[in-house]
């Protein structure tokens, strides 16, 4: 409850505050490129349900159909402001709405795509019991994600068998220690890595 609570709040006072910033960024995705502002995905949220995850549109309109991960900063489908948008997390500032919505919170497990889901162990779905974030441990350990995939002979085969599952094990470690207490620690450590 108070951390649904917290996430109405900030949420809410995230958009209003930001909302200029928003607008500016939202102008310059659609000059930039053909497409809309936002781009929408199909996420796996709490006990399994899909939702729609907000972002800035980062990538060429139609560039998820070529693979749903993104290799690399230079990854040639992502747009010239879309790289800076991924750079300093920008693109996230959308799920502002998601968190609002009640979709997610600031913290959480990452919600990942419903094809890699599928791939889940029955201990590993455990993270599909809460709520998922705009961060977590994984997205601090991982923020260099992009730039280790591009390093691969086989992103994908060292996203499934290597990342996806280290980064549920983090997941399962924040289930074990959620609180108040870790939200804050984990939102304080984001902030410092994406301005570290």
């Amino acid at each position: 409850m108070i951390k649904r609570l917290f996430d109405i709040i900030f949420s809410i006072l995230g958009i209003l505050i930001l909302s200029p910033f928003l607008i500016l960024i939202s102008i310059l995705v659609l000059v930039t490129s053909a497409g809309g502002a936002f781009y929408k995905q199909v996420r796996v949220g709490k006990n399994g349900k899909e939702f729609k995850l907000f972002k800035f549109r980062t990538m060429r309109t139609g560039a998820d159909k070529a693979g749903a991960l993104t290799i690399g900063m230079r990854d040639s489908r992502i747009t010239s402001i879309g790289y800076y948008l991924r750079r300093y997390k920008l693109d996230e500032l959308p799920q502002l709405f998601n968190v609002l919505m009640g979709d997610m919170s600031f913290v959480g497990p990452r919600p990942e795509v419903p094809k890699y889901v599928a791939m889940y162990t029955a201990e590993q779905r455990v993270v599909l019991t809460v709520k998922p974030g705009i961060t977590d441990y994984a997205s601090i350990v991982y923020s260099e994600e992009n730039a280790l995939l591009a390093s691969a002979e086989n992103p994908e085969e060292l996203y499934i068998n290597k990342v996806m599952p280290a980064k549920l094990k983090l997941n399962m470690r924040y289930i074990q220690d959620m609180g108040i207490g870790t939200d804050m620690g984990i939102i304080l450590k984001t902030i410092g890595k994406i301005f570290g």
